[in-house]
């Protein structure tokens, strides 16, 4: 808790360059005018919610990449899940009535950290045919379109978050 309260000045300008370099791709406008609002924008980003962005700041620079590259490895898994969710519910558009099960799961995580918690929670929701509508502590309430999409909680999603923010020689 102590070192979310404190602000390294380095950490705040690493916030402010990424947020930077992010403003300038995607403006696409290289002029003072646009940069001078970007640098205004990501000024007030950077005081506002630096201190949201890493809980952990005693985590070296290093691992912090390689949970960078698991992140960018897990984003690609689940683009492929929501691609085959999309296939999985079209299928169910035009399936008879008696197809389709809505249901609620009550399913227990072991992620322990919020942002492991809410990335679940985010993961499940963007993959169609089923959708996070509440967490309490460690359960999660999951409606689910049908029984393959309950089906489909079946750790594998918790496994590759958990794999995220392990440190690199595990």
């Amino acid at each position: 808790m102590e070192q979310r309260a404190s602000r390294s000045p380095w950490y705040s300008a690493l916030i402010f360059g990424v947020l930077m370099v992010v403003w300038v791709i995607f403006s696409g406008f290289f002029d003072f005018f646009h940069l001078s609002l970007g640098v205004i924008s990501c000024g007030i980003v950077t005081w506002l919610s630096a201190s949201l962005l890493f809980d952990d700041r005693s985590i070296p620079a290093r691992r912090r990449i390689v949970q960078g590259a698991r992140f960018a490895s897990y984003m690609v898994w689940l683009t492929w899940q929501i691609v085959l969710s999309n296939i999985a519910v079209l299928k169910l558009a035009f399936a008879p009535r008696s197809a389709l099960q809505p249901q609620i799961v009550r399913y227990r995580t072991p992620l322990k950290t919020d942002f492991g918690k809410f990335l679940l929670a985010n993961s499940i929701t963007l993959t169609p045919g089923t959708v996070t509508i509440k967490i309490l502590g460690d359960v999660f309430y999951i409606h689910a379109i049908d029984d393959a999409s309950a089906a489909g909680l079946n750790g594998e999603m918790d496994r590759r978050i958990a794999h995220i923010f392990e440190s690199p020689g595990s």
